[in-house]
């Protein structure tokens, strides 16, 4: 399958003023921390968060008379789900949406509120694949996949379209990878408009499904990803033949990575992605060197993200970074002795969360008491200093890594 530049263009023309035309802008702090010039695609900023809408809306403009009035199926995680279902309602195209079990409940939800009808089967997209496709044959409607197919892949090619035409002087493209929609459609805009520009994939680690299937291995997925959006188990037949001809690398980025770059998007840019959306940043952080000194845009595919996982990766972010710290130390069991060291770490600026204080569970002398504080700090420095200050008044003191705390 091969994507011409008039047939993105076209596709550009039918969705603009349904689906944002959002910025591809400069990041001044993320490039001085990676060595290149970062610029981002904040796809995050759709009304339904995530690119996905693109794709959608061009399928759905598609569709015949009959089609519109039968209505549409999907398989999605969420986000192929949410822009369905909310151009379906604009354009009054009934909507069903086949969803795995483990669906983050802020998708499920959202879907719902767009009037779609939500089935939750299966524990993955492979099963609610074939609930989905049964659906369609037993009802007579028009399967919409998330990836595989022309209509959502012209739609998707649309963001490297106007990456390349907001910043010109763009190098490489950095694209989230799951079943290859939105990288097959951007490497095709960027070889049309801009042949010496590369493109690179990202999946995580967990899911190398594209990576596997280009070097001819065969597919092996691990558990569950914080890049969910991208936890696909099979490249799409359509997208496949386009990657290996368009896209110069596949790069797998670790879980310990996509959470740091979410949380440095997030910090940083002030802007909340899901961890497909981060994984673009994540390749970067994990390979400075092939990066450096380029203008590299990063494709910020979605921000659909829980608030239960996200609140747990700020907190291991600020645990990564020494702003959050357990330290454990041994105290005389006496009245007071408590109190004296909770003012030496007053001293140093620490501030106290939590104190754990006991003395069954120890093998210290029966004259003493463990006390496990978790403090806030300004950083690692800072953690130094603290220590370095509890050791001046006798004690001992121990920083407890993530590993040790349990």
């Amino acid at each position: 399958m091969a994507i011409a530049l008039e047939e993105i263009r076209r596709a550009a023309e039918a969705i603009a003023g349904a689906v944002v035309r959002t910025p591809t802008a400069h990041s001044r702090t993320l490039s001085d921390i990676t060595g290149a010039e970062i610029y981002c695609k904040f796809e995050n900023h759709q009304f339904t968060s995530s690119f996905k809408e693109r794709g959608a809306l061009v399928k759905l403009l598609g569709l015949g008379a009959s089609e519109r009035a039968a209505g549409v199926i999907a398989m999605s995680a969420g986000n192929h789900a949410l822009a369905l279902a909310y151009h379906g309602q604009r354009l009054g195209v009934p909507v069903t949406l086949v969803m795995p079990r483990f669906t983050p409940s802020v998708k499920v939800e959202h879907t719902r509120g767009f009037s779609a009808e939500v089935i939750l089967h299966g524990d993955d997209l492979e099963a609610a694949h074939a609930r989905a496709v049964a659906e369609a044959e037993r009802r007579g409607l028009v399967f919409v996949h998330p990836y595989d197919d022309e209509d959502v892949i012209r739609g998707q090619a649309t963001v490297g379209l106007e990456m390349i035409e907001q910043q010109p002087e763009l190098e490489l493209l950095v694209v989230p990878v799951g079943g290859g929609g939105l990288i097959a459609g951007v490497a095709s805009a960027a070889r049309a408009l801009a042949p010496s520009m590369q493109v690179v994939g990202v999946e995580a680690e967990r899911f190398p499904s594209m990576h596997q299937a280009l070097a001819g291995k065969p597919i092996t997925c691990g558990p569950a990803t914080l890049a969910e959006g991208i936890a696909v188990k099979q490249p799409g037949q359509l997208t496949l033949p386009v990657v290996r001809d368009a896209v110069q690398e596949i790069r797998l980025v670790s879980e310990q990575r996509i959470e740091e770059a979410l949380l440095l998007l997030l910090e940083v840019e002030k802007t909340v992605v899901e961890g497909a959306g981060a994984v673009g940043l994540a390749a970067v952080l994990d390979a400075p060197e092939r990066f450096a000194g380029r203008k590299v845009g990063l494709v910020l595919s979605g921000g659909n993200v829980d608030l239960m996982p996200l609140a747990s990766i700020l907190q291991r972010g600020l645990v990564r970074s020494g702003r959050l710290v357990r330290v454990r130390l041994e105290v005389p069991d006496q009245p007071g002795a408590l109190a004296a060291v909770c003012e030496c770490i007053g001293r140093a600026d620490g501030n106290i969360v939590e104190v754990h204080h006991q003395r069954a569970f120890s093998g210290l002398s029966l004259k003493s008491a463990e006390v496990e504080f978790v403090l806030q700090t300004r950083g690692l420095d800072h953690v130094e200093e603290l220590l370095g200050a509890l050791r001046a008044e006798g004690y001992d003191p121990k920083a407890i890594s993530p590993d040790e705390a349990g």
